[in-house]
């Protein structure tokens, strides 16, 4: 058990009240963390606008390396940590550690890169001898507020293209998984980060999360996690850009010509890693009624593999939700389904926060698992007659993030990228994949259509300064 403070300009600080931090599969206390009020809350933005000792470009990329360095060195403390207060199997939280790894490396490499551009001013009548040259420059101060599900990950894509952008930020984690973010703030800070570049805030919502997002001093927000709390956000931030990546309820799209072994690994692997607690993880299985009947023997098969255990062990491959209350939600809305005519195959059987992942056939198109997004370890599958039909089930939801198609047809690929109303459209790869440098992001209730990943980040955490000089 761990004893930590929020950070404020790099600094240990709260006077508030402990927020204590509990294993979701045993219930122990596993960390505890001294919050904030709204005076700190002030500090922090204080600091970071006066902040002017911007470190250079090499600097930046120094830091950003060193961290990657020290990360690497303890990857498994970092794992161990995620896996205490997240519940997400210690196999899941040791591949979030190194697609962290991946953001420091890849945010490193572009503090040093330069994107400006050149534009002569004698190309037209109205023109003179001039040249326009375009440079990027960091924010006064960004504000990011990240979700639980994955504690490290989501925090370091908020937090190294900020650093490499040499923009001041301050971090609002989730109260849920606040410690492995503590942690790496520290990391970061003993790699050389100036300490009014980042603060890590907790406490009551209105005296920090919500004073930070409408501070008039605030020029970006970037948050992660729920529709709700997003248009909040929008409601109420004011004038300043806003960075939402709110949640999906991505389809995988089986066509009658699709590998089957791939199909049904690309199902499993989508379902249930991470517990399902993904916001592009597979929330819909859309699969050709000439293949489905052998598709879900296969997959029924392929979920046995998938120990629900506890998340600790080596042999555990799905872990906890976050929390009791969201496995009985999720629990919930299997049962709505069963109720409304679909087929439980197997799992579903829940014990606290653990819920076995569950393969449920024979959907209706309309029932709250596969119209909401259901976050956990569930597989729904629903017949479709040809793409066309896939394609507008797909499209019938609120949100537009991510969707994955299996098949062999080039044609049928081509369509479905064109038809598809959503931030990504991965052919033969679950709907989820991506490297932390690509464009990441969707539409609709899935977003703004504003895209994360590291280098469209750093877009978000600067602007475009324009000048002139004098060309002979």
């Amino acid at each position: 058990m761990q004893t930590l403070s929020c950070r404020v300009a790099g600094k240990p600080s709260g006077t508030g009240p402990l927020l204590e931090v509990r294993s979701p599969y045993s219930g122990e206390l596993v960390g505890t963390v001294t919050t904030v009020g709204r005076a700190e809350a002030e500090a922090a933005v204080a600091a970071a606008t006066a902040f002017t000792a911007t470190p250079s470009k090499y600097q930046r990329a120094e830091i950003l390396e060193k961290t990657r360095i020290a990360l690497e060195a303890r990857r498994d403390e970092f794992a161990r940590i995620i896996t205490s207060e997240a519940g997400l199997a210690l196999r899941e939280a040791r591949y979030e550690v190194g697609r962290t790894v991946d953001v420091l490396r890849f945010a490193a490499m572009e503090a040093l890169r330069d994107d400006g551009q050149i534009f002569s001013c004698d190309v037209s009548a109205q023109g003179k001898p001039r040249k326009i040259f375009t440079t990027r420059e960091p924010l006064r101060c960004a504000v990011a507020i990240t979700p639980f599900n994955h504690p490290l990950n989501q925090v370091a894509h908020k937090l190294g293209p900020a650093i490499a952008a040499g923009t001041p930020i301050i971090l609002k984690p989730s109260e849920k998984t606040p410690l492995v973010a503590l942690r790496f703030a520290e990391l970061l800070h003993e790699s050389g980060l100036p300490g009014p570049m980042l603060s890590v805030l907790l406490g009551p919502t209105h005296e920090v999360a919500e004073f930070l997002v409408r501070h008039p001093d605030v020029e970006v927000v970037a948050f992660t996690g729920s529709v709700p709390v997003g248009k909040r956000i929008a409601a109420t931030a004011g004038y300043k850009k806003l960075v939402l990546e709110l949640g999906g309820n991505d389809p995988l799209i089986i066509l009658e010509d699709a590998d089957l072994e791939l199909a049904v690994t690309l199902a499993a692997e989508g379902s249930y890693r991470n517990s399902g607690q993904r916001c592009t993880a597979v929330k819909r299985i859309l699969v050709h009624e000439a293949i489905a009947p052998e598709f879900t023997r296969r997959l029924v098969a392929k979920t046995a593999e998938y120990l629900c255990d506890d998340p600790m062990l080596e042999s555990t491959r799905v872990g906890t939700v976050i929390d009791e209350a969201s496995a009985i939600h999720l629990e919930t809305v299997v049962k709505e389904a069963a109720a409304a005519g679909a087929r439980v195959l197997t799992g579903g059987q829940r014990r606290g926060a653990l819920l076995q992942p569950t393969v449920i056939d024979q959907v209706p198109r309309d029932c709250r698992m596969v119209v909401c997004e259901s976050f956990g370890p569930l597989a729904p599958i629903i017949t479709i007659r040809d793409l066309d039909d896939a394609l507008t089930l797909a499209n019938s939801t609120a949100y537009g993030l991510s969707s994955g198609v299996v098949t062999n047809n080039m044609q049928a690929a081509l369509k479905a990228i064109r038809t598809l109303r959503c931030g990504t459209v991965n052919i033969n790869e679950v709907p989820g994949f991506r490297i932390e440098s690509s464009p990441f992001g969707g539409v609709k209730d899935s977003g703004l259509g504003i895209k994360e990943g590291v280098i469209e980040a750093m877009k978000g955490y600067s602007y475009v300064k324009t000048f002139s000089l004098p060309w002979a």
